[in-house]
């Protein structure tokens, strides 16, 4: 039997210099979510749909799971995609967790609005992409 092979997931892993509730409200409010990442009607409710403003255009969105202020998780666009955000409690700082899963088979192609990419392909660049969203990004608005 042949095992079918899936792309990995991206993790990102860091803490910030800032309190939960603080972390929560720039990773689970529309404004918060707009301030570092994309515009958005965003509400925290579940089984809400909302919609990410991206370069490439309206992209449809899903809350599956929330469990504030610990637990943030949505699927973003059509082609299975699940953004999970994970804060956890560390007194006056946070453990902030960022996965992105549900991609497909590595060498699968992906059509978009830009080129068609494999799986992998957009896989590293979205890896390379929440470097600097959640590193730089994020870790500014939540630390000022």
């Amino acid at each position: 039997m042949k095992m079918k092979l899936t792309t990995p997931e991206i993790r990102k892993n860091t803490v910030f210099q800032a309190k939960i509730d603080k972390v929560w409200q720039a990773v689970a409010t529309s404004e918060g979510i707009e301030s570092w990442f994309m515009p958005n009607d965003f509400k925290q409710e579940l089984g809400f749909e909302f919609t990410i403003q991206s370069p490439f255009g309206p992209t449809a969105c899903k809350v599956t799971e929330i469990d504030p202020p610990n637990r943030l998780v949505f699927t973003w666009g059509e082609d299975g995609w699940v953004i999970t955000f994970e804060l956890t409690d560390l007194g006056d700082k946070t453990e902030f967790t960022l996965i992105h899963s549900g991609w497909g088979e590595p060498q699968e192609i992906v059509p978009g609005p830009g080129p068609d990419l494999s799986n992998s392909e957009i896989r590293n660049r979205m890896n390379n992409g929440w470097d600097s969203i959640v590193y730089d990004d994020l870790r500014k608005v939540v630390e000022v």
